[in-house]
């Protein structure tokens, strides 16, 4: 009895409310333990109060599949479908934000796309952090106007599958919406007129020389034009080391001295095989002493 859709609820997209949420999901949400103690006898009234103490967003986690308490009280707005005024009111609460996230997802799955446009879309200029939790169980940070984004152009949110929306461009056309206009054009429109206010009041500024270093300058072209200012000026030193000047003698010296120094060399060539050849047959000849004591031995051999 307690996980039955009550008895005057309508079916919304030809079937029965709390069936929007599949099958698995809802079954671990009966079985949760956030279900059966906190979401037991829930009335529109106190739902509200339930939805104040949430602090994050998400569908289910972990292996087993467990349900947040997000996901729990959604099921719960399914299974008791309170009037539209109250969800309406859930979605203009602006100072709990889970609140009008909880009336957002109530908006997406059972109301019309005309619906879901013009009460979803003015939630895009929410910029307020938010907390999600993802499948693995970890929090994750997101903004408002991200989780709508979401809501009206993905498939799926909080692991519960979403009813297909119709486009805004062919509700547009039949008029059953007026175009929308973004917060930031706006702002960018308002930018720009002022940007061009400012550029009509702003004088055209020539930027011109000052009276004395104009005349300064008139002055300094007239001197340098003038013939006696050229003669008077100084020439400019070059940049490159000064080099000593040479007497005409020492520069013949120098041309010459190569030259004197190879004659020199040649001739040492020349000259050296046959000093060598001398200075060894010096070194060989018998020296006069000793001949002329051979020849007195050989006289007195004779002799006797």
């Amino acid at each position: 009895m307690a996980n039955r859709t009550v008895k005057d609820a309508t079916s919304i997209h030809g079937t029965n409310p709390q069936y929007l949420v599949e099958k698995i999901i809802r079954t671990r949400i009966y079985e949760s333990k956030y279900w059966k103690e906190e979401c037991f006898g829930l009335t529109a009234e106190l739902v509200v109060d339930k939805a104040m103490e949430l602090r994050y967003v998400g569908g289910v986690f972990g292996g087993n599949i467990k349900p947040t308490p997000f996901i729990c009280l959604l099921l719960k707005l399914l299974q008791i479908q309170p009037e539209k005024d109250i969800i309406v009111e859930f979605i203009k609460n602006e100072d709990f934000k889970y609140v009008r996230l909880l009336g957002a997802m109530y908006m997406r799955l059972t109301g019309t796309a005309v619906d879901c446009y013009k009460y979803l879309e003015p939630l895009y200029n929410d910029y307020r952090k938010i907390k999600t939790q993802n499948r693995n169980g970890e929090f994750e940070l997101m903004h408002v106007d991200e989780f709508i984004n979401q809501l009206l152009h993905e498939e799926r949110a909080c692991d519960i599958i979403l009813p297909r929306l119709q486009k805004r461009q062919v509700l547009e056309e039949a008029e059953l919406l007026d175009q929308r206009i973004s917060a930031l054009e706006e702002d960018l429109d308002e930018m720009e007129s002022s940007e061009e206010e400012d550029e009509e009041e702003r004088p055209e500024r020539v930027l011109t020389p000052e009276p004395h270093r104009r005349g300064y300058r008139e002055e300094r072209i007239r001197r340098s034009q003038s013939p006696r200012h050229k003669r008077s000026s100084p020439r400019r030193r070059s940049r490159s080391p000064k080099r000593r000047s040479v007497s005409p003698r020492r520069e013949r010296h120098r041309s010459k001295s190569p030259r004197r120094h190879r004659s020199r060399s040649r001739e040492r060539r020349h000259r050296s095989p046959g000093h060598h050849r001398s200075h060894r047959h010096r070194s060989h000849s018998k020296s006069p002493e000793r001949s002329s004591k051979k020849s007195h031995k050989k006289s007195r051999r004779g002799k006797e």
